[in-house]
């Protein structure tokens, strides 16, 4: 068997307990070492045999699965944040698929939600934001055409921005297309790593911001009016309101 786990965004312990205890369970530990944090290999087993994916290509990665598959060896294969999201996880089913290769996902805490709770900030405010966008901006990696920045900025809702601090000079250019200039950013670096950093802004000035701090990679990018101060609240806890685990109250 082969389990693809999501390890988190940094912090060791915000591995899902599932997680963690397959890794315990495993012969073989494969990780890509560029991301993940390397204090999840605590959790394997002392003779289990672990390797670094961030040197290997995947004829490379998949040739060390098999082998395993054939002596008998469970493989934890561990991706960063949840393997659902930007994981590059599809090319590695289908090929073991091909190889009648059974495999289970287990989800993990994704980046983008760990640099909410830093920032202690909900992503879907009633009456400001419903909708969580999740993208990153083209460049190597071909994002279709109506799905560019400029278009999705359009509709105003919260944005989760992966893959493209590099590029954040193109980032703003593009946000601008939909949003007010003096819509927050925040940028957050290595979230709830030990040398995590918190950047934030606005279009206008987040740029200048993130290039004096030296942030270039490892960054999640949030935009939105969910950043403001605000003072609309759910209806969910709300005495007035009823809903069927609870009635409302006379008043």
């Amino acid at each position: 068997m082969v389990y693809f786990i999501g390890a988190g965004p940094g912090d060791p312990e915000l591995i899902t307990l599932k997680g963690m205890k397959i890794i315990q369970a495993c012969d073989v530990v494969i990780y890509a070492g560029s991301l993940v944090n390397k204090e999840i290999l605590k959790y394997a087993k002392p003779k289990a045999e672990v390797y670094d994916s961030a040197t290997m290509n995947l004829d490379e990665i998949i040739g060390l699965i098999v082998k395993s598959h054939k002596d008998g060896k469970d493989v934890a294969r561990i991706h960063t944040g949840d393997p659902a999201i930007y994981g590059a996880i599809h090319e590695q089913i289908v090929r073991l698929e091909k190889e009648n290769i059974d495999y289970e996902i287990i989800p993990g805490v994704s980046s983008f939600l760990a640099a909410a709770s830093v920032l202690k900030k909900e992503l879907t405010i009633p009456e400001i934001t419903q909708t969580v966008i999740i993208t990153r901006i083209g460049g190597r990696t071909v994002v279709p055409k109506e799905q560019e920045l400029k278009d999705l900025s359009r509709h105003g809702a919260t944005m989760a921005i992966f893959l493209s601090v590099q590029e954040i000079d193109r980032v703003v250019s593009e946000l601008k297309k939909g949003y007010q200039e003096n819509t927050p950013v925040a940028v957050v670096y290595k979230a709830t790593w030990e040398d995590q950093l918190i950047v934030k802004g606005t279009l206008n000035d987040i740029s200048q911001k993130v290039k004096s701090k030296g942030i270039n990679k490892t960054a999640m990018i949030l935009v939105g009016d969910f950043l403001k101060d605000i003072k609309t609240y759910s209806k969910l806890y709300d005495k007035e309101f009823s809903h069927s685990f609870r009635k409302k109250e006379d008043l």
